[in-house]
């Protein structure tokens, strides 16, 4: 306890700050990640043949160690926070853009027939009947990517840029498994939440009906 509470004393200032900015670079790269994810995943899916060939391109990029990007970046743009956000913000709209394709491929012909039948042009059937059956799967995007940022967010902290990378690396480089849990906890931590976060998101944003189709499953 008392040991606990010496660390508390010596990096709890520190600790606040590097979780604040940890947290900046999870939600400024996840809000813009969703973006375009969710654009980029429509626009294939209005565009199959596309798809076909930028899906799996897209693919082996997000193979691509998040280390090397933001490397990349860091070259071009320097020591700034917009690189950091840059990298991973593509990197998180991998799940949103792969959910997105997949969950409005997978809505069934029959309501979009239906839709077609009261009168509805294609914008009408996206927002009204595609998108609102495939928000299950597109909030299951965010979900990753919210989680896959929280820890590649460690990332920025190789550059210089804070974040709980910061007492990761620090750890390490002075082989302090204490300092490298000051890092590691609070970032499990925030993932956890997060991902918590999104799920009661999920819930609120579900139609009633679709839910209960789900939990039939």
């Amino acid at each position: 306890m008392e040991y606990l509470t010496k660390m508390i004393d010596l990096y709890g200032e520190s600790l606040l700050r590097n979780i604040g900015i940890h947290l900046l670079y999870v939600f400024a790269s996840v809000s813009i990640g969703f973006v375009l994810g969710l654009t980029l995943g429509i626009l294939l899916y209005r565009s199959e043949k596309y798809a076909k060939i930028i899906l799996p391109v897209l693919s082996v990029f997000n193979t691509i160690p998040g280390i090397v990007f933001i490397g990349i970046l860091f070259l071009y743009l320097g020591m700034k926070p917009a690189t950091v956000i840059i990298a991973l913000s593509i990197y998180a709209m991998f799940p949103v853009l792969k959910n997105t394709f997949v969950g409005l491929t997978n809505v069934e012909r029959r309501y979009i027939e239906a839709a077609r039948g009261c009168g509805m042009n294609n914008r009408q059937i996206l927002f009204r009947v595609e998108l609102p059956l495939a928000i299950p799967t597109i909030i299951g995007g965010l979900r990753m990517a919210t989680i896959y940022t929280v820890s590649w967010s460690v990332l920025a902290a190789m550059i210089g840029l804070g974040g709980l990378g910061e007492f990761i690396y620090q750890g390490i480089n002075i082989n302090r498994n204490d300092i490298i849990l000051l890092g590691a906890i609070p970032a499990a931590v925030l993932a956890i939440a997060l991902g918590l976060l999104i799920d009661v998101l999920q819930r609120k944003v579900t139609p009633r009906g679709i839910r209960k189709e789900l939990n039939r499953r």
